[in-house]
């Protein structure tokens, strides 16, 4: 399994994992960018990837590898106040983690995919409510992979929920060029939400 640790200059007591989604892998820009941006902020922050992206296979592994994973990134890598997530599948497996009684501190999930596009009938809530520590859900109101209010009512189900709108962003951050937006203007939108809601945190 490969690893990079972005590690602070001045660090705090406090680690983040972080999983790609589907598509992408360990390289994944915005997995780059606010683990870097983190540990700029005293944050020790751990981005990861599966088995299928280490083997460059287009297939998921299945669901057990996926959570298997993401246990031994978080016994390898949990480090004091430990926060889990990432993009789209890699946030989603996370949650699955967690909500197995794996231990971390929150759960920071970067537009979680709560149903494949068009088809609201298989959404992937049905463990939401088992998850009993703090959950940020920061997604794009464009998001063909839940719409907002979808978010919403996905977000009630979790007993410590936020959830914060990427104004224009789709499911890859990307935004159209009539809105005067940028993808840099989302990925720091991103990064504001999460530092927000990580401060009570820790």
């Amino acid at each position: 399994m490969t690893a990079f640790v972005s590690w602070p200059e001045t660090p705090r007591d406090i680690t983040f994992l972080y999983a790609p989604g589907a598509g992408s892998n360990v390289h994944d820009p915005f997995g780059r960018f606010i683990c870097r941006e983190l540990a700029s902020h005293g944050v020790r922050a751990v981005r990861f990837q599966f088995p299928f992206q280490e083997a460059k296979r287009r297939a998921p592994d299945k669901t057990m590898v996926l959570e298997e994973t993401w246990r031994a990134a978080i016994k390898q890598f949990g480090d004091g106040h430990t926060i889990a997530g990432g993009r789209s599948m890699g946030g989603r497996i996370a949650t699955h983690a967690a909500a197995h009684g794996e231990q971390v501190d929150g759960l920071a999930l970067f537009a979680y995919p709560l149903h494949p596009p068009g088809k609201p009938e298989r959404s992937r809530d049905e463990h939401l409510a088992a998850i009993a520590v703090p959950v940020l859900f920061c997604s794009g109101t464009r998001d063909a992979f839940g719409s907002v209010e979808e978010l919403r009512q996905a977000a009630a189900l979790v007993p410590n929920a936020t959830l914060s709108l990427l104004d224009a962003a789709d499911h890859g951050f990307n935004v159209p060029k009539a809105s005067g937006r940028t993808r840099d203007d989302v990925y720091a939108d991103a990064l504001a939400s999460f530092r927000e809601w990580l401060e009570p945190l820790v």
